[in-house]
């Protein structure tokens, strides 16, 4: 026989739908938990960059740079690796076209103060001083330019050069002229070029005094760089020129011919 018993269940609803309310407050509050943690652990999406507007980049884009090939680094803009846009330079007027196979920025030093350009060098590269006076020299003994360099021991100056990690790879970095005066600055990576001879670590500042006077890496098509325009009469490769870029501690340590042809016609 089927016994049926009855239960009273009248006391136990209130305490089954506050037992329901906790569980779906609990609920709620794992959704919410695993919501954050979502969140948390989802990839950022990075803003779009927006369009630089400011004179120096501009002033880069007007010298053929792609956008691509100026680096940011806050004070400054890096192109090609080893040349540097103080963000706080004087802006040559150009007619802002950009300029076509280029060797040299068609900004120059003046007359007058190319002349006497002051170098100084800093303490952290006076281990190098006898590399830094063979780079001088052989700007200084170009035939036909007027171009001169001279070491000072302290301000005023021209061109500071200075010891910097600039990372492995690269070598150095120069600053292009603006407002008539040469590129003030020049960044040494002495650690890296260490190793390297006499001749490759003179050869090094060489090339970045080279930047400073208004030179662009000669063979620039050959390692993939933005175009560029001849020193007028001077045109073509020159696999001898010491201002082949992509080549610290192997690349010529003396002017080739075209170098002193090029800096006689500039300066």
């Amino acid at each position: 026989m089927l016994i049926l018993e009855y239960y009273d269940l009248t006391n136990l609803i209130p305490i089954m739908i506050k037992n329901l309310k906790n569980i779906a407050s609990i609920a709620l509050i794992a959704l919410a938990i695993s919501s954050c943690s979502k969140t948390k652990d989802a990839p950022l999406v990075n803003e779009p960059q927006q369009e630089k507007n400011d004179k120096v980049y501009n002033y880069i884009r007007s010298l053929g740079f792609p956008s691509s090939s100026i680096v940011d680094l806050g004070t400054e803009y890096m192109v090609e690796e080893d040349i540097s846009f103080p963000k706080n330079m004087d802006v040559p007027v150009t007619d802002g076209s950009p300029k076509l196979e280029q060797y040299y920025t068609g900004t120059l030093v003046s007359p007058a103060n190319a002349a006497n350009i002051k170098v100084f060098v800093d303490p952290s590269m006076a281990s190098m001083n006898a590399e830094i006076t063979s780079a001088i020299a052989q700007w200084n003994a170009v035939a036909g330019s007027a171009l001169n360099f001279s070491i000072v021991a302290a301000a005023p100056y021209d061109i500071r050069i200075t010891n910097v990690n600039l990372g492995n790879g690269v070598c150095g970095s120069g600053t292009f002229p603006s407002g008539g005066r040469a590129g003030n600055l020049i960044r040494i990576n002495k650690a890296y070029i260490a190793g390297n001879s006499f001749a490759q670590r003179a050869r090094t500042i060489c090339h970045e005094f080279g930047h400073n006077i208004s030179f662009r890496h000669t063979n620039w098509a050959a390692i993939g760089e933005s175009s560029a325009i001849n020193v007028p009469g001077v045109g073509g490769t020159d696999a001898l020129s010491i201002m082949n870029g992509g080549q610290c501690g192997s690349g010529a340590t003396v002017l080739s011919v075209k170098d002193k042809a090029a800096t006689a016609a500039l300066y």
